[in-house]
């Protein structure tokens, strides 16, 4: 049975969405990923883990949205963004599409951390509308799943983990061979409790976050096994769930 809905007829469409009450949406970035990785990194690895998810538990999901939240890495050739409420609105509507075909159970697989504040808040709007949305992040499971699997310098933007990621999916399009390392550079008036409202660049020439030239394809694929065995678990638990008991609750 396909679970890939841009390739199925409306009418496998019907079947697939009235068999099972849970849709997964994978949504990402184009933005730089070190000089070593390619600009679709986040939205490449968000489709892999939300096909194989949807395969392994037998529920539909949707083509990826590639362009994210991304404008603090715009001073590298290529990124290309869009505004938090573009981005809101926009993954909004297409719950909004699927909540007419009766699919009240979401998740969505975001591969941008930029992503994350738009994303909440819009499952925060669709919780009042009767629609229940989950986010999933795959790097946030991968630390807690497999903690000593990567050194804490290896697990930033473009470093170490991400590159190995890549390295188990799309090795043709990674290129280890310009790989660098780079401890980002702290700003002249950043203190502890601050948060700035920083690009990229200023804290990383190269962009990558920390130590990539590590990256290994053997433990990219474990993170994505791993990852995938998670997301499943969860999806299997929402499809326990009655769609009522996952709603907003009423005044005390």
């Amino acid at each position: 049975m396909k679970v890939i809905l841009h390739e199925m007829s409306w009418i496998e469409a019907e079947e697939s969405l009235t068999e099972s009450d849970v849709v997964i949406i994978p949504v990402g970035s184009n933005e730089q990923h070190g000089p070593q990785n390619p600009l679709g990194t986040d939205h490449l690895i968000a489709k892999s883990i939300a096909e194989e998810t949807a395969k392994k538990a037998g529920v539909t999901c949707l083509q990826v949205v590639p362009f994210g939240v991304s404008s603090h890495h715009k001073q590298f050739w290529g990124t290309i963004f869009v505004s938090s409420n573009v981005f809101k609105d926009y993954v909004k509507d297409v719950c909004l599409s699927l909540s007419y075909y009766g699919v009240k159970k979401i998740v969505i697989v975001n591969g941008h951390g930029g992503n994350l504040c738009a994303l909440m808040e819009m499952a925060r709007e669709l919780r009042d509308l009767g629609i229940f949305i989950s986010v999933f992040q795959w790097w946030n499971a991968a630390n807690r799943l497999l903690p000593d699997l990567f050194k804490s310098g290896e697990k930033g933007h473009a470093a170490a983990m991400e590159t190995s990621v890549n390295l188990a999916l799309h090795p043709d399009i990674v290129n280890m061979s310009v790989a660098v390392d780079e401890e980002t550079h702290k700003h002249a008036v950043k203190t502890e409790g601050v948060t700035l409202p920083l690009s990229t660049i200023d804290e990383t020439s190269s962009g990558v976050f920390g130590v990539s030239t590590t990256a290994s394809a053997e433990k990219g694929a474990e993170v994505f096994e791993a990852v995938v065995d998670k997301l499943v678990e969860h999806v299997n638990l929402l499809k326990e769930s009655g769609v009522k008991s996952l709603m907003q609750k009423p005044r005390a």
